[in-house]
């Protein structure tokens, strides 16, 4: 005698959400673990997530912003990522012996270890004040154009920042830009996997057009 598929047993829906964050929970770990083992670092790219402001880099920026990062700092160096993880894999893969930090809200990156600092803009200033002037680049891409998310994050830039910056963003930011990070736009336009509406710039403190060469 078989069992009607309506008296089969199924989870209840606080059971069920138990399980799936269990699931979640392990997913992380093990992809932490793979991290973890200098000799694998995975090319991990989540979806984007258009409510947290998030538009991934095309391949070819990723490229050339790895480029220059390597090409503009010392071989022992240390690089910020701010608000843009998408660079963090191929980074970490080429760097050598630099330190790579990624200082990033969504918390599915925290898979990068001791690498991951949580990071919300509205709070520029809470990390480690260790980190002070530590950075011999920031690379830094604030997640909204509006005045208050640039001149937020810009306060997290000086304060990390050794020498040299780096900021993508649109050109709608290029005036407030320039006057709070002493910046000039480059001849380099950042490229998205899905296209933007608004014009993207890319702007530092120094000739990062000549790093790209």
């Amino acid at each position: 005698m078989y069992e009607s598929e309506d008296e089969q047993p199924r989870l209840s829906p606080s059971t069920l959400a138990v399980l799936q964050e269990f699931l979640k929970e392990r997913y992380e770990q093990n992809l932490l673990e793979h991290v973890s083992r200098e000799d694998q670092i995975p090319n991990i790219l989540f979806d984007e997530n258009w409510q947290l402001s998030q538009f991934w880099y095309d391949d070819k920026t990723i490229e050339a912003l790895v480029r220059g990062a390597l090409n503009s700092t010392p071989a022992n160096g240390k690089i910020a990522l701010i608000s843009c993880p998408t660079l963090y894999s191929k980074l970490k893969k080429d760097c050598g012996k630099r330190q790579i930090t990624l200082f990033e809200y969504d918390n599915r990156f925290k898979i990068f270890g001791a690498d991951f600092i949580q990071y919300d803009y509205n709070f520029p200033l809470n990390m480690p004040k260790y980190m002070f002037s530590q950075f011999d680049l920031v690379i830094a891409d604030p997640p909204f154009l509006s005045v208050e998310c640039l001149t937020k994050t810009a306060v997290t830039i000086r304060f990390l920042a050794k020498k040299n910056i780096v900021l993508c963003t649109g050109a709608i930011m290029t005036e407030l830009a320039e006057r709070l990070l002493d910046v000039k736009k480059c001849d380099f336009i950042p490229g998205h996997r899905n296209n933007l509406a608004n014009e993207f710039c890319c702007f530092s403190n120094f000739d990062f057009d000549k790093t790209l060469e």
